[in-house]
């Protein structure tokens, strides 16, 4: 069980400081317990202490990192509570049974489904290698080709240590995801993890022998574990999901304190329903996903909820504020403003592009809100827009003094005009979809 917020407050410098951005110890110390507070955020606690506070200051779900991946951290069952920290990771499997034009195929995909949306990359993270034939040379060479194709992070996948130390013998430094700790291999594993570094997986048969396998690693002095329940039902298997994710968060039980992985790439083969699988497990709460191949029609949409689920909903998505050039304007191109919402900003950009007329757009700070929520909420204004007009140097970029807001502002245009007397304000189309007739008709 976790120290209360009292003995916690004991072990620190109790001085009040503020410079770990709580004004008390005392108060910082109650986050430090109820793990909405990293103890990394006061300076001046005592070795000794942190020693001593490790654990109490540690995410419910303990963090891991494969190679550059990392997952777990989390802290809360329901992202509306605080918000999810690393988003799900998805894996694509290849093993040493299949022809060597499958595994080029599978790789190439993983390589070229990248997908650009509202700013955001989203690709799969991870390759999964697994040992079919248990020849360890042919895992080896496997594992070597897979290294040499993609720079993301791996995860070894055999039974035994040997085969294991096999495949990792070339790909040490990229800290690789090492699976799978079971209770017949669990010393031998345990300890080329230890030894080499690198974080290690563990699956049992049931919950009980996963604790029993994350209690033993963690005596080993392991701490980077990520949990296979071991169950491929798929009902069960999300059941065990939500059981170790409430045992860590609700029930503070370090045992089941650690990311989990789950195959729907085993639990059917019917590739719709192993991505119907996945997209379950995204939600609640597996830290990695391992699917047999990687399709767009499939891929995409997960890709696309993990980054929905992951955004923080209490902080919208933001574009930079800043001039955008769209089409290679010059100084006789027409200048557009809009909020830095980013849905708000791709959409407009991309009807710009698409009517192939060059222009500037301005994208002001409103704090990640719209248009219409940024009126209400007194960012998007005639004072504010008038300050930031002044301030980007847009006058520079152009001879004219001609701006268009969006159409749902058209009420402030009289005093915008009033706080920009130099410029002429006009009132453009109030749906993103009517910019490109729109920009075809307007002179400056």
């Amino acid at each position: 069980m976790g120290m209360t917020g009292i003995e916690i407050y004991k072990l620190l410098p109790q001085t009040n400081c503020g410079d770990c951005g709580v004004p008390t110890c005392l108060a910082f110390a109650m986050k430090l317990a109820a793990g909405q507070a990293e103890l990394v955020k006061c300076p001046h606690v005592s070795e000794a202490s942190k020693e001593k506070l490790d654990s109490a200051s540690a995410p419910p779900v303990l963090p891991v990192a494969i190679g550059q991946f990392k997952t777990g951290g989390e802290t809360v069952l329901f992202r509306h509570e605080k918000t999810f920290v690393n988003p799900t990771g998805i894996a694509v499997l290849v093993t040493d049974a299949m022809a060597d034009a499958d595994v080029d195929r599978k790789l190439a995909a993983f390589r070229d489904l990248r997908y650009d949306r509202v700013g955001v990359l989203l690709a799969a993270d991870l390759v999964a290698v697994k040992s079919e034939s248990g020849d360890a040379a042919a895992f080896e060479k496997l594992v070597q080709k897979v290294a040499g194709a993609v720079e993301e992070g791996l995860i070894l996948m055999a039974e035994s240590a040997d085969l294991l130390s096999a495949g990792l013998k070339h790909v040490a430094a990229k800290k690789p995801l090492l699976y799978a700790v079971t209770k017949a291999n669990a010393d031998a594993v345990g300890t080329l993890a230890l030894d080499n570094k690198c974080p290690v997986a563990v699956k049992g048969e049931n919950l009980d022998e996963v604790i029993e396998l994350t209690q033993k690693l963690a005596s080993m002095g392991l701490k980077e574990i990520v949990i296979d329940p071991g169950s491929r039902n798929m009902k069960k298997a999300f059941e065990d999901q939500v059981v170790i994710r409430r045992a860590a968060v609700k029930n503070s039980f370090r045992p089941l304190g650690y990311p989990t992985i789950a195959f729907p790439c085993e639990m059917t083969k019917d590739f719709a329903e192993e991505t119907l699988f996945a997209s379950a497990f995204i939600a609640k709460y597996a830290g990695i996903v391992v699917l047999s191949d990687l399709k767009g029609e499939s891929l995409f949409p997960l890709l696309v909820e993990r980054m929905n689920i992951f955004t923080d909903p209490q902080r919208p998505m933001a574009t930079e504020q800043g001039i955008y050039p769209v089409n290679n304007p010059d100084e006789n191109s027409p200048v557009l403003i809009t909020t830095n919402f980013s849905l708000t900003y791709f959409i407009v950009s991309g009807e710009i592009e698409g009517s192939r007329v060059p222009a500037w757009l301005l994208i002001m700070d409103c704090e990640g809100l719209s248009v219409l929520t940024a009126w209400a909420a007194g960012k998007f204004v005639a004072d504010a827009i008038a300050a930031f007009v002044k301030k980007c140097e847009i006058a520079d970029k152009v001879k004219h003094r001609s701006l268009v807001i969006p159409g749902y502002s058209a009420s402030i245009s009289g005093e915008l005009e009033e706080e920009l007397k130099e410029w002429k304000i006009t009132i453009g189309p109030r749906e993103a979809a009517h910019i490109p007739a729109f920009m075809k008709q307007y002179q400056p």
